[in-house]
This record gives C-alpha cells, structure tokens and sequence, in this order.
C-alpha cells in the first residue's frame, strides 16, 4: 500500500554512511578535546597582565657597582636601594648604600641605613662605623666617637674605623669642641689606620685630613692623591686636594680639582664657592662673583653663600651688592625670589669675616648708624680676632672721614641674628694650625 503524494514511502531505500564524513567529524572532536585540555590552560587570560619574572637582589647590586665604576654615584646609590628593597634581610646592601650615601653628602640617611644593617647585626663592625662617620659629619662627635670605638672594640683590626675616627676627631677640632687631647687622638687613630690598612683609600683620606689641619700642606696633597687614585669618583677627595693646592698657592691645579668635584656633584655649592674664594685670592673678582651667584643659586636658603658673595662684591668695589648680600648673611630676610634666609650670629671665623666686611660696605656707603653698630658688635664678641678688631676701627675712622662724627650706641643696638638652618653649608674653615710644621 502506498500514500500517494506524501515524501514517506515504506518501501524507500535508505542512503548508505559516507565514511569520510565520519572520520572528519572524529577529527573535529578531537581537535576540540586537545584544545580544552591542552591549550587552554596554558593559555594566560585575556586583558590581564602578564606577571613579570622578580629579578635578583644580586643583579642590582652588581648594576651598582658598574655605575660605580663609570662614576655614577646617584645612579649606584638607586641601585643599592633596589637591593635592599629586593632582599631587605641583608645588611651588606645597608652598608654599601651608608657608605655611598655619606660620600654624596646624605648624612642622615646613611645613620637611617647604617642603623637598619645593625637592627640585623647588633655586632656589625663596619655597620657602627659608617654610623659613626655619619654621625660626625651631622655635628653629634660625641654619638659618633663613641659608635667609633664600639665598631673598634668589636673589630680592633678595622682599619676603617680607625680612619673614620681620625676624620670625626679632625671635624670636632675644627668645630672648636674638641677636648684637651683631641688632636693627638686625630693623628694616633690615623696612624692606626695606616698600620693596619696602608693601601685604603680611607687611610690616605685620614692621614691627608690630619696633616692638612697640622698645616703639613705638601704631604696632605700626596696623601690625597694617593686616595684619589684608588677611587677618582668621590667629590669630597678632589675638594680635599684643590683645597691643599690653594694653601701650596698652586691655584690653577686648585681650580681643576674643585671643578672635577662639582661634575660629581653638582648639587653641592661648596666647590663652586672654593672655585669663587680661589679667584679671589689672585684678584680675580669678577670671576669670583660669577661662581658665588652659581652657588646661591644652587642653595639659595644659605647664609653662608650670600656672605661669600657679599665678599666678592665688596672686593671687586660694588659696594651697594656686597651690602644686599652681606645683610642677608648677618641679618637675614627674604630674598627678591621670596626664599627665607636665616642670619648668621657673631662668631670667630669665617662670619667674623661677613660682619666686618658688611660694615664696611656700609660704611663706605656712609651709613655709619649701622657700620658703627656692626664695629661694636665685633669689639665686644670677637675680641681676640685681631682682622675683625683692626677692621671695626676702620669702619669708625672712614665714618669720621665721611661724616665727621661718630653717632653714639649702646654697645647692644643691634640685636643679634637668629641661628641658621640646619641645611646650611658650613663655612669655609681652612684647617687649624698648631703653630709648628712637623708631621704627626
């Protein structure tokens, strides 16, 4: 029986498979399984990124010491920072980022770092005396004295701390707190560190900064020299040699080394202010303005450099300038930027040196009210400096010249600056004689 005109017939024959489609369609299927179990876990997920491999707290330190090796100090302090972030558990890095840290003048942070190595080392010998050494260069001799003779007494055959010793002892002399003794400290620790360690750099650096202060110029020189031949990357050794040259008055050489340590750097004004008081000493004054306006800009909140400046001016017979200057470094106030200068207070010296020169300026400039307050102020503060007495006489006989009679002060009419900063760069202190010319 059939439907007629239906699609349906009993009687119909079915296709038979084609196998080919059959083995594709099994291709399909398991392409689709390896790909679900193979390559979709190893597959990282879209739109996220891709984590990247930590590297090791050796590669930075090893970055380190090749910028060290080029010169690169700011660089190879970073790197070190690195390190101690990748492996915070390792004093060393510490220690070698205290050490660079003081070379470039960052005192506080080389105390913060030298003390970190000792939280993990309470008996790390050369952990106590970069701390030490970090320490003296802040004003604390005496923290930083006693630090250096922990690090000695855990370690008597660390040369460098007997160096770093020396050093601190040296900056305590100059600061006029040393004790009776204090000096032949300084040269015995120096000596110590030359038995026990000749060939460092920080044995010649102490020996050349004792026998700089003991006025032995020549042999300072060698010393230094020597230092810089170990480590030519360190600013503070070519300041330390141009300013053992100035004293040979071998100016030229001088020059040369304070400006090799301004290219290292460059942040810190003190090269370009030993580079303008050098030009000064051979009457160049123009020159001279031009590297003290260099520094004041490079620290334009410090005393100091306004006095140097003030100097300069007064020297090359810019009397207005000099006096602009030089009250900013005795008085204080703000500068045409609106920076706040914080003035020097009377004191033997180099200030000494801006208070008389001020008064002069002044003086010359006839305003004597003023110049006569700044010659009382010197008479009664520093009355052993025989420069700053001679020149506050003067002040007194160009005022009588120039407007025939002197006003009468009270000795305390001008009251006394406030201190400055703590930020501000110390003077230029040439190095204490001891009145002979032997070597210690």
């Amino acid at each position: 029986m059939y439907l007629k005109g239906s699609r349906w017939s009993y009687t119909r024959r079915r296709k038979r498979s084609n196998p080919w489609r059959v083995i594709f369609l099994a291709i399909l299927v398991g392409a689709a399984i390896y790909i679900n179990q193979v390559v979709v876990p190893a597959t990282p997920p879209l739109f996220i990124p891709t984590a990247t491999p930590t590297r090791a707290p050796e590669s930075f330190v090893a970055d380190a010491e090749n910028l060290l090796e080029q010169g690169k100090m700011l660089p190879a302090i970073a790197a070190y920072q690195q390190a101690v972030e990748a492996d915070p558990k390792n004093p060393a890095n510490y220690v070698a980022l205290a050490r660079l840290q003081i070379y470039t003048g960052k005192y506080q942070d080389a105390v913060v770092n030298a003390e970190n190595a000792l939280l993990l080392n309470a008996n790390n010998s050369m952990a106590l005396a970069l701390r030490g050494w970090a320490k003296g260069f802040t004003g604390d001799y005496l923290e930083a004295i006693g630090s250096l003779k922990d690090a000695i007494k855990i370690d008597p055959n660390n040369a460098s701390a007997y160096a770093y010793l020396a050093e601190v002892i040296a900056l305590q002399v100059q600061a006029g707190e040393d004790t009776l003794g204090s000096l032949e400290q300084a040269i015995e620790a120096s000596r110590m560190a030359q038995q026990l360690g000749p060939n460092l750099m920080e044995t010649h650096r102490a020996r050349g900064i004792v026998l700089e202060m003991t006025s032995n110029y020549e042999e300072a020189a060698r010393e230094f020299e020597a230092a810089i031949a170990i480590n030519t990357n360190i600013a503070d050794l070519h300041l330390a040699l141009g300013r053992n040259y100035r004293s040979l008055e071998q100016y030229e050489k001088a020059v040369e080394e304070f400006n090799r340590a301004n290219a290292l750097n460059p942040s810190d004004p003190l090269p370009l202010t030993y580079i303008s008081r050098t030009y000064a000493s051979v009457g160049e004054y123009a020159k001279a303005i031009q590297f003290g306006e260099q520094a004041v800009k490079i620290s334009p909140e410090d005393a100091f450099l306004y006095g140097n400046l003030g100097t300069m001016y007064y020297r090359n017979r810019e009397y207005p300038k000099a006096i602009t200057n030089l009250r900013l470094a005795v008085r204080g106030g703000k500068t045409e930027e609106g920076v706040e200068v914080k003035g020097l207070p009377l004191n033997y010296g180099r200030v000494a040196e801006y208070y008389y020169t001020y008064g002069l300026a002044l003086a010359r400039q006839s305003d004597c009210n003023e110049a006569v307050q700044i010659s009382n102020m010197l008479l009664q503060a520093v009355p052993n400096d025989e420069t700053s007495v001679y020149n506050a006489q003067e002040m007194v006989n160009i005022c009588k010249d120039v407007v025939g009679k002197i006003p009468t002060l009270a000795p305390n009419a001008l009251t006394p600056s406030p201190q400055p900063s703590a930020t501000a760069t110390p003077p230029i202190v040439m190095p204490i004689p001891t009145g002979t010319m032997t070597t210690p």
